[in-house]
């Protein structure tokens, strides 16, 4: 749908309608000359290739129509990697499957889905032997459920959206194919179930089975993270100093400022010289945020909040939330348009680091722990989410990755101000 034109969904229904047309037409025209030719199926040669060899020979027409059908099956295998990483993507966004699979890597797809259908397809070609035969079943179980799913999905959309012209008939066609892919998935599971249908259910039911078990784990950690009224508030804490310039080798400025030589090597440091700046990625507004900040704001040193947003909306919408809790601490938002997190993170901190030399960076990273061994008997059992904060790298540590510096806005930011 994002691929057509306005109207979308018109031009959407004008491309399917050609494509069923050819492909009905198509199929249709294969089986009449087939019946007139005398053409039956067999094991070593497809209908296709005996009817290309009868009507043209061993010639280059012949070879052109084998590559041509060759193309057209690699173009449909090819689908699967375009709509199971986006398929997956939908589950992470609902919960149903790990948030891994809401990255994007650096050829803008979903690397971790087309690793994961990868790994998958191949152990399967490996099991099977690569024989037909055998493999058709696990084909023909998993559309035919696709197809019923589908369908049902659209006939709860029409009951849901009565509202719309001509809902009753669309209705009926859903209903009616609901029901014959339902009646075919069941027939294909029964009858192929011993020749390798029976992998296709187990997977399924695995299938089904995780995407519950993750959907409950999700829910269970937002339930132990969510705000409570009493955490929303920023702890008391003394007030935090502003940067000052530090001893040293002399800056563009004239101040002091401690960091490497020209020789490459550091200056020499003592607790008085140290001017410490922390920042505390964010995600969300949840107890885990706040137990960072707070841990930050004790330190009793420069502090500020770093979101990392993959759309302009949704960094709005933090900022939003942000003035919301008061505007206790600075916000910076950087808007990862790929759901890069690691990178964009990087190389802040790295230009952080080029802007401000006098400075002693430390990241403050909440740790989110889910489980915990039993004394004695080596089990793990399960307890309720837990939340440690400490400091994960300081600039010298993220500034060695070599990323490259890029802009920021005014240093430092005033108290309460949300940058993006």
């Amino acid at each position: 749908m994002p691929a057509f034109k306005p109207v979308e969904w018109r031009n959407a229904r004008i491309t399917l309608s050609w494509m069923v047309g050819l492909l009905i037409a198509m199929f249709a025209g294969i089986l009449v000359v087939a019946k007139l030719a005398g053409v039956v199926p067999q094991t070593s040669q497809t209908m296709l290739s005996q009817l290309a060899h009868l009507y043209y020979g061993n010639g280059p027409v012949y070879l052109f129509i084998q590559v041509a059908t060759a193309a057209v099956l690699l173009l449909a295998a090819n689908t699967a990697y375009n709509d199971f990483p986006r398929v997956l993507f939908l589950m992470a966004r609902d919960s149903q499957a790990p948030r891994s699979f809401l990255r994007i890597g650096d050829r803008l797809t979903c690397s971790h889905g087309i690793t994961v259908l990868s790994v998958t397809s191949a152990v399967i070609y490996v099991a099977f032997s690569g024989n037909i035969k055998t493999l058709l079943p696990l084909y023909a179980v998993g559309v035919f459920l696709a197809f019923t799913l589908s369908q049902t999905g659209m006939v709860v959309h029409r009951r849901r959206h009565r509202d719309q012209p001509r809902w009753r008939r669309s209705l009926v066609f859903n209903t009616n194919g609901a029901v014959l892919s339902g009646i075919m998935f069941v027939i294909a599971g029964v009858t192929k179930f011993t020749d390798g249908a029976w992998v296709s259910i187990i997977l399924i039911g695995l299938i089904v089975w995780a995407a519950l078990r993750i959907h409950r784990y999700y829910g269970q950690a937002k339930q132990q993270l969510a705000l409570r009224p009493e955490e929303a508030t920023m702890p008391a804490s003394r007030r935090v100093p502003a940067p000052r310039p530090m001893q040293g080798r002399s800056g563009d400025d004239g101040s002091k400022a401690v960091g490497p030589t020209r020789s490459g090597a550091e200056a020499a440091e003592d607790p008085g010289q140290i001017s410490n700046l922390t920042i505390v990625p964010v995600e969300a507004m949840d107890r885990a945020t706040m137990r960072a900040l707070a841990y930050a704001a004790a330190l009793g040193q420069p502090v500020f909040a770093l979101h990392i947003s993959p759309t302009t909306e949704e960094a709005e919408r933090f900022c939003t939330y942000w003035q919301a809790w008061g505007n206790h601490l600075p916000l910076e938002v950087i808007v990862s348009p790929h759901r890069a997190l690691v990178a964009p993170l990087v190389n802040y901190i790295w230009s952080l680091r080029r802007l401000r030399s006098d400075l002693t960076l430390t990241v403050a990273v909440p740790e989110i722990v889910t489980r915990r061994r039993e004394p004695g008997t080596g089990r793990a059992e399960p307890r309720p989410f837990g939340i440690r904060t400490g400091p994960a790298a300081t600039s010298r540590a993220v500034a060695a990755k070599g990323s490259r510096p890029g802009d920021l806005p005014p240093w430092p930011p005033p108290a309460g101000a949300c940058h993006t």
